[in-house]
């Protein structure tokens, strides 16, 4: 009985994962494939006709083209934030993991409060508003790059403190300076968690939806997520594109976990082996 325990544990798994993931997922794309009228059913039936090329025009063509100007927000959204996200945090965490001073004790304190405590909304679009940053890209980066650092330094501050310090040492002996030793020592032996840290942060920035709603209003600076209110309201929405704008813009994270799922798992347990 205990030899087949994880035999029946991961078939077990498998079904659940299956009816949580698999059949969502099938679901949405009955519903990408549906004209409007069999779409507003919302049941899971066959397609009685293949409209997805139909319905995909008309999302991408949608209000002057709005989903591609989506995309491009998005994107430079995701990869200049995640790039800011990289360096601050790797640049804070190798000072915490080097350095016992006695201020770190009340910093890592603030970066327990950042990732607990829920940020305040209002103020926080008071401050752009002082700043001039409000519904502004890059004001929406750096309200990304402050809500998800704290995340960040934890991850690579554990990973550094893996790392020897005498490598360090010999880096200055050498003579390399601080800079020296963090960029050309420290930052590639943190590869793995690096593509932990971005993968994780790339899918989770590309698919935020709350913070873009509140920081930044206008047509032209939505992200995919806001394109999802054009085609939903009170009274008649149109399911079968609404559906297809949600396939559009699940695949991009998709693709990132298909290709990238073994180098996330990978960073998240180098720093615990170590350890």
């Amino acid at each position: 009985m205990k030899k087949q325990l994880p035999l029946i544990s991961g078939i077990a798994a498998i079904t659940v994962s299956f009816f949580v993931f698999v059949i969502p997922f099938l679901f949405i794309i009955f519903m990408a494939f549906k004209d409007r009228r069999q779409a507003a059913s919302r049941d899971f039936s066959w397609p009685e006709g293949f409209h997805l090329w139909e319905n995909l025009v008309e999302v991408v063509t949608t209000r002057n083209w709005m989903m591609i100007t989506a995309f491009v927000n998005s994107s430079i959204l995701t990869v200049v934030s995640v790039t800011l996200l990289v360096v601050l945090a790797a640049m804070v965490g190798f000072v915490l993991a080097r350095r016992d001073a006695k201020w770190n004790g009340p910093i890592e304190f603030l970066i327990l409060a950042g990732l607990m405590i829920p940020p305040a909304v209002v103020p926080t679009i008071w401050l752009l508003q002082g700043l001039k940053l409000f519904g502004t890209l890059h004001g929406m980066i750096l309200i990304e790059v402050a809500y998800n650092l704290p995340f960040s330094i934890i991850l690579y501050r554990a990973f550094i403190a893996t790392i020897p310090r005498e490598l360090d040492e010999a880096a200055i002996i050498d003579g390399a300076r601080p800079l020296d030793v963090f960029f050309r020592v420290i930052l590639p032996l943190l590869w793995p968690v690096t593509v932990t840290n971005i993968v994780v942060q790339s899918v989770g920035i590309f698919n935020d939806f709350t913070n873009p709603l509140y920081y930044l209003p206008g047509a032209n600076n939505a992200t995919v997520q806001l394109t999802l209110y054009n085609f939903q309201s009170q009274f008649n929405t149109a399911y079968n594109l609404l559906f297809t704008n949600i396939l559009l813009i699940t695949i991009p994270p998709l693709l990132v976990f298909l290709f990238f799922n073994r180098q996330i798992v990978a960073g998240m347990t180098a720093g615990a082996v170590k350890g």
